[in-house]
């Protein structure tokens, strides 16, 4: 309440603009901009066979989950979310993924959020993306969003409506308990749905309403296309990943920024082999006629009177 959350801390100081942005467009799926990546998988494939002549495992969804881990580390503003007409840093990074338990119409799926710092290699990345799979891929499989939505769904119609109702509210106003913020895929960094793995294809995912979730990518099946090169056009795997993203936190040179670092790491992988040491801190973009600013010239301009 009053601009703190347990999972994250209000930005302060930032451009006038982007402070009066979500009260013009409230609504996520009112700002939510979409964009279309053609992924190369030559890269991928070459990283995932030196892998396992090494004997170690992957997949495209390891490659692309520890990406996003890494990218949104590096680009700490991709972090943020949008509260109540607040902007705020979450406190780590989180990426939410649903997992089919078989592949059957009657089988349903459960939804996995996993924590990360982001200092994380692509090994660990993906040690901890299999571990979450083989808890939750057999059927008797209950993880913390199951059992709250079944204790949620045993109640009448209208006193789910309430539930539902209240925690929202509560969740605006910052005062969601810890322990449902903890299990709830909607309150995260980023949302990947993996539909290759059903050979589908990629889709604009649209952005929850409920809860804070500001980017959602979606991998689709794999085909032969058309590429220039240097010499002549030639056929290439290609992955299709679209992407919908808030614009209401991040400017387009920003977002712009990030996703070509996204591109780059998807196209070399190894990259992602070490661990990330240094991470760069969310820098407010401070407001020049804010009050802070203005005390910090003041006190400047006073240092440099008085030496």
């Amino acid at each position: 309440m009053f601009g703190y959350r347990p999972d994250g801390r209000e930005v302060k100081g930032i451009d006038p603009i982007q402070r009066i942005i979500p009260h013009i467009m409230p609504r996520r799926y009112d700002a939510q901009n979409m964009t279309h990546y053609d992924c190369k998988c030559e890269p991928m494939d070459q990283f995932i066979r030196e892998q396992f002549e090494a004997g170690d495992t992957f997949t495209y969804m390891h490659i692309l989950i520890a990406g996003l881990v890494r990218l949104i580390a590096m680009h700490p503003r991709l972090n943020r979310f949008i509260m109540n007409g607040r902007i705020f840093a979450r406190n780590n990074i989180f990426v939410s993924f649903v997992v089919k338990k078989r592949l059957s119409i009657t089988v349903p799926d459960t939804t996995v959020k996993l924590e990360f710092t982001g200092h994380e290699s692509i090994y660990d990345v993906r040690d901890k993306i299999n571990e979450a799979i083989a808890q939750n891929a057999h059927e008797q499989a209950n993880n913390g969003t199951d059992k709250l939505a079944r204790v949620l769904t045993h109640t009448p119609n209208f006193v789910l409506k309430i539930l539902v109702g209240t925690i929202k509210w509560l969740d605006k106003h910052g005062m969601l308990p810890k322990a449902i913020l903890k299990v709830s895929p909607f309150h995260t960094s980023c949302f990947v749905t993996n539909l290759k793995s059903i050979k589908g294809p990629s889709i604009y995912h649209h952005l929850y309403e409920f809860g804070n979730t500001g980017l959602f990518l979606a991998m689709g099946k794999e085909s032969l296309m058309p590429v220039e090169t240097d010499k002549q056009p030639t056929l290439a795997k290609i992955m299709p990943i679209d992407i919908v993203m808030d614009e209401r936190y991040c400017d387009g040179f920003y977002y712009v920024r990030a996703l070509n670092y996204l591109k780059r790491l998807l196209e070399n992988p190894g990259l992602l082999k070490q661990r990330q040491e240094e991470l760069p801190e969310d820098q407010e973009v401070v407001d020049p006629f804010s009050r802070k600013a203005r005390r910090a010239a003041r006190a400047a301009k006073k240092l440099e009177s008085e030496s």
